[in-house]
């Protein structure tokens, strides 16, 4: 069975990118978020094997949405998403629970080496 992969980024087109590589590589992506809030509540429906974070977004942050599905399901496989330059919130993100980070823009080898390191 394909690995299901929620991916919730606040910019479309990095939805995109990421659903395409993914989705060409045998990943099932269960579903798409904009904004932390959305995140945590698409987890809960969907409980996917992986999420894919972006770390800024408006409403709630990425760091902040790692706490809320942590706090929901301890054992639940996330990877951050971030810019150059925001290393201080990755190991924030890392701290909260996060297994691995991904530095923007993506290249498809690192998405599917974080993504196969995490959930195989």
């Amino acid at each position: 069975m394909a690995k299901s992969v929620l991916i919730v980024d606040d910019a479309a087109f990095m939805r995109m990118m990421i659903k395409d590589i993914l989705s060409k590589n045998g990943y099932d992506v269960a579903g798409e978020a904009e904004n932390g809030l959305k995140a945590v509540d698409k987890y809960k429906e969907l409980t996917p094997d992986l999420v894919l974070m972006d770390i800024t977004m408006p409403e709630m942050n990425g760091i902040d949405a790692v706490k809320a599905i942590k706090g929901f399901d301890p054992a639940a496989k996330i990877v951050m998403c971030s810019a150059m330059g925001q290393q201080a919130m990755v190991i924030e993100s890392i701290q909260a629970g996060a297994r691995d980070f991904i530095v923007k823009p993506f290249q498809a080898d690192r998405v599917l080496e974080a993504v196969r390191k995490v959930v195989g």
